[in-house]
C-alpha cells in the first residue's frame, strides 16, 4: 500500500537527520499584536440575514437597509427609525461618531459588497435564529481575529422564532465550537441551555471597566424576561470577564453579561434580546421597552459595550479598533499557525499535517510533512487569508526542512513550490521554488512581503511533487502571516 512505503522511506531518511533537527533549529522572533490608531467613524454592522425579524422579533435599527438614513438622515428619536432597535440605533448616530449599517445577506470577509466585514469595525449579532455558513462562520472568526468587534445576543432556550429546530443559544454555540478558525473554546465561555424567566442581573463593581463605566452612563443592573447566562472558562482564554451577573451566582457561573477576546479583536455576550427592544416597532409585533426599564441600566450598557467592541472606547484587555480593511491593527492572521489544532483550519492532502514522530516539529507536536514516499506523489498545504488594505506590512514567514534520499548535487527531482493564488485559484505570484538540492540539516525560515495584496483575499499554497524513485520530504512549521 502507498501509506505503508511512505512510512518506510519516510522512516529510514528521517531518523538519520533526527538529532541534528533538534540542534539545528532557529530562533523564532515574535511580534505583539498592537491596536493600529482608531478610525475617526467607528462603523457597526447589525445583522439581519438570520431570521432577526422572525416571530414577534423586529431587530433591527431600521426598516431602511442596508442604510437606515435613507429613512431618516437625521433621527432625533427612537421613532424616527422603525424597529426594535431604533433607539440604539439612533442615540449612536446622534453621537455622530458611528456609521451604522444593516446586513441582509451571508456575511462575508474580504469581498466586495458594501456590507462586507471589512467594512466595519464591529458586528451585531442580535438573536439570530438560523444557523451560519461553514464560510459565514470562517468570515466572523476572522473578522474578529483580525480586530473586529462582535456583539453576540441570545435569548432563553427553546426561543426558536421560525420553527426550524435551532435557537440562538444553539446558533451562538454552534459559531464558537463548529469553525474552521478555531473551535477549541476560542472565547472562553459556553451559552447556557436555561430560560430564565425574569430577574434584574447586577453588575459587578469595578470603576476601571469601560463596559460598565463608559462615555454612555454608569452600568448598575440589566434586565432578564426569559432569557440565559453563560458559563466562563477562564482556562481556554484568560481574557473572559463576567460583567453582569444572575442573582445568586458569580465566577465562572450564571454570568448574564460579559466581554472576552480573540486574536485582535473583542467579544461581548449578552443572555437576552428583552434589554434591547424599545418597544418600538413594524405592526404585529409585541414588543416591551426593556431599553428604558426603570430598574436597570441597559442603554449605557448595549452603547458602552458598542464603543469598547468598535475601539471607540478604551479598555485593559484585548484588541479593538477594527477588522475592517479600513484600519490596520497589528496581527498574526494565520489560524492553526504552528499545526498544533491538527487538521484544522488549512487544506491538506491527507496525511501532511501530523504528529509523527519519523520526523521533528520545530515548536510542539505537530507540524505539515509534505511528501516523502519515494515515488510519483504531490501534496499539498494552503490557507485563504484577507489582508487588510490599510496594512503596509505583511510578511508572510514560514521554518522548512527538508531531508532527501536523492544523491544528485545539480538535478532537482523533487520540488516544494510556495504560491499566492486569488479566490479563482489564479497564481498571483510563485515565491519560491525549493528541491531536494536544498536538503539540509535543521529548520531554516523563509520570509516574504505580501504587502502588495493588502486589499484582497489570497490564498497561500504550498505544493509538494515528488519524483518516481528517492524520497524528498518538505516540512514546513510555525508559520506566521505579521500584518502591520
Amino acid at each position: 500500500m502507498l501509506g505503508s512505503s511512505r512510512s518506510r522511506h519516510r522512516l529510514t531518511t528521517a531518523l538519520a537527520g533526527f538529532a541534528l533537527l533538534a540542534t539545528g533549529a532557529a530562533l523564532q522572533v515574535g511580534t505583539g499584536a498592537a491596536p493600529a490608531h482608531a478610525a475617526t467613524t467607528y462603523r457597526v454592522l447589525f445583522d439581519d440575514g438570520h431570521a432577526e425579524e422572525a416571530g414577534n422579533a423586529d431587530w433591527i435599527i431600521s426598516t431602511s437597509k442596508p442604510d437606515p438614513l435613507a429613512e431618516d438622515s437625521s433621527p432625533s428619536s427612537e421613532t424616527d427609525w422603525t424597529g426594535a432597535l431604533s433607539s440604539w440605533g439612533v442615540d449612536l448616530q446622534k453621537t455622530g461618531s458611528y456609521s451604522l449599517k444593516t446586513a441582509t445577506s451571508a456575511l462575508t470577509y474580504g469581498g466586495s459588497s458594501t456590507t462586507d466585514l471589512s467594512n466595519f469595525d464591529a458586528l451585531v449579532l442580535p438573536e439570530p435564529n438560523t444557523l451560519f455558513t461553514t464560510a459565514e462562520k470562517t468570515a466572523i472568526m476572522n473578522f474578529v481575529n483580525n480586530g473586529g468587534g462582535l456583539f453576540m445576543i441570545s435569548d432563553h432556550t427553546g426561543a426558536d422564532r421560525n420553527n426550524d429546530g435551532y435557537d440562538a443559544v444553539k446558533i451562538l454555540n454552534d459559531l464558537m465550537t463548529n469553525n474552521s478558525v478555531d473551535s477549541s473554546d476560542p472565547f472562553g465561555f459556553s451559552i447556557d441551555s436555561l430560560d430564565i424567566s425574569s430577574g434584574y442581573p447586577a453588575a459587578i463593581s469595578d470603576s476601571t471597566d469601560p463596559v460598565l463605566n463608559g462615555s454612555f452612563g454608569t452600568v448598575t443592573k440589566s434586565l432578564i424576561a426569559d432569557g440565559t447566562t453563560a458559563t466562563l472558562k477562564p482556562s481556554d482564554n484568560s481574557n473572559v470577564k463576567g460583567l453582569v451577573y444572575r442573582s445568586g451566582y458569580s465566577g465562572n457561573t450564571g454570568a448574564f453579561f460579559l466581554t472576552s477576546t480573540f486574536g485582535s479583536g473583542r467579544v461581548a455576550f449578552w443572555g437576552d434580546s428583552s434589554p434591547i427592544d424599545d418597544g418600538t416597532g413594524q405592526s404585529g409585533n409585541t414588543l416591551y421597552d426593556g431599553w428604558n426599564d426603570s430598574g436597570a441600566t441597559n442603554a449605557a450598557l448595549a452603547l458602552n459595550a458598542t464603543a469598547w467592541l468598535t475601539g471607540a472606547s478604551s479598555g485593559s484587555s484585548g484588541g479593538g479598533g477594527g477588522g475592517g480593511t479600513g484600519t490596520c491593527t497589528a496581527a498574526q492572521l494565520l489560524g492553526n499557525n504552528g499545526f498544533e489544532s491538527g487538521n484544522t483550519t488549512w487544506s491538506a492532502t491527507s496525511g501532511v499535517i501530523t504528529n509523527s514522530s519519523s520526523e521533528s516539529a520545530r515548536t510542539g507536536s505537530y507540524y505539515a510533512w509534505l511528501d516523502g514516499y519515494g515515488s510519483s506523489h504531490t501534496d499539498t498545504l494552503s490557507q485563504s487569508v484577507t489582508i487588510p488594505s490599510a496594512c503596509t506590512t505583511a510578511a508572510l514567514s514560514f521554518y522548512l526542512h527538508i531531508d532527501t534520499a536523492e544523491t544528485s548535487t545539480s538535478t532537482a527531482y523533487d520540488t516544494l513550490k510556495v504560491q499566492v493564488l486569488n479566490s479563482s485559484g489564479t497564481v498571483l505570484s510563485t515565491l519560491a521554488t525549493y528541491s531536494n538540492l536544498n536538503a539540509a540539516s535543521g529548520y531554516t525560515q523563509r520570509s516574504f512581503s505580501l504587502a502588495s495584496y493588502a486589499g484582497q483575499t489570497v490564498t497561500l499554497k504550498f505544493t509538494g511533487a515528488e519524483g518516481s524513485t528517492l524520497q524528498t520530504s518538505f516540512v514546513i512549521d510555525d508559520t506566521a502571516l505579521n500584518v502591520s
